[in-house]
């Protein structure tokens, strides 16, 4: 036999050997954000780095786009233990751990180091107790999502009083149903993956989102105002269901959670370069920014919203946040 002949053989033998040790451990990792959005390139690196440290042993499979279901339909079934992973909006986990709610509320943040701050100290380290607790969920890390913006499909919204009545798509979850109440507009809870549409025909007139989910989720295409409203600094976190967490060998839970690690790192730095260039590709595309009187947005939500929910963020959450530096 000759040695380009072995060379060959042995390259196969190889890559079935990788094959093999591939299908040891699959994690299906959902997300309702299209392919091509920041947090769903953060999933495929964060595979080809788990792929690397387990040498194959351990495979992670992105499904964006809402594949697996809308974004309760997916929490729930990580918890079930039906899907291994998910990135999903901190209030979304609300109903079993009410202090995370909090995370998504109105200018709690002061930016996105804040957060990361905050959501990487003993505040988030709360969060996953009780997350593993209540529900069997672990919380493997916090993304920055973004500053959520309004756009809207024909109302020029340039001061809170052009909010009343304004028919508003937001995530299924009460602090962002009580911060449209609050301006004044009519709040309309509905799955991501249907918003498209509705915008397009006028179901809503209009949504609130950062900018790099405006860009993936295509609404500039149906959308004429971009209002820098800069109501909400979104955290989503990674988490996993800790049936699959102890199923892993420690070794294996250690690089999946390197890995989420330096794959946060990368896309939260990656988020934060496409907002400062998405403003200018928006009016480009022919959107018509507005900067309006951002106080009157914050000061009518800060007057009823931290009030409303302090029982169930618990007395002193904001505080503490707001002490983190």
């Amino acid at each position: 036999m000759n040695l380009a002949r072995l060379a060959s053989l042995v390259a196969v033998a190889s890559l079935a050997g990788a094959a093999a040790q591939a299908a040891e451990v699959t994690l299906k990792w959902g997300d309702v954000l299209a392919a091509d959005h920041i947090s769903v390139k953060m999933i495929d690196r964060v595979a080809k780095e788990v792929a690397a440290k387990t040498s194959g042993r351990v495979e992670v499979q992105a499904y964006p786009g809402g594949q697996l279901g809308g974004s309760r339909d997916m929490i729930e079934a990580v918890a079930n233990g039906i899907q291994d992973m998910v990135t999903e909006g901190t209030a979304n986990f609300g109903q079993w751990v009410p202090a995370i709610g909090i995370t998504e509320a109105p200018y709690v943040w002061r930016d996105a180091d804040h957060l990361v701050k905050a959501m990487d100290g003993p505040i988030g380290q709360e969060f996953n107790k009780q997350l593993v607790e209540k529900r069997g969920i672990r919380l493997l890390g916090t993304t920055y999502y973004g500053s959520r913006q309004l756009t809207t499909t024909s109302k020029k919204v340039e001061k809170l009083a052009d909010m009343q009545g304004f028919k508003i798509r937001v995530p299924e979850n009460e602090v962002f149903l009580a911060m449209a109440k609050a301006w004044g507009a009519k709040p309309t809870p509905m799955n991501f993956n249907e918003l498209y549409l509705a915008l397009k025909q006028n179901v809503v007139d209009g949504q609130e989102n950062p900018l790099p989910t405006i860009q993936s989720g295509k609404f500039f295409e149906v959308q004429k105002y971009l209002v820098l409203t800069g109501h909400i600094i979104t955290p989503r976190i990674v988490v996993v269901s800790e049936r699959t967490w102890k199923k892993l060998q420690p070794a294996d839970q250690a690089a999946l959670q390197a890995a989420v690690k330096a794959g946060i790192a990368w896309q939260n730095a990656e988020l934060l370069a496409a907002e400062k260039r998405l403003r200018d590709d928006f009016a480009k595309a022919g959107m018509t920014v507005i900067e309006p009187d951002v106080k009157a947005f914050r000061e009518a939500v800060l007057a009823v919203v931290p009030k409303q929910f302090e029982a169930k963020w618990g007395a002193g959450m904001w505080d503490r946040i707001q002490a983190v530096k």
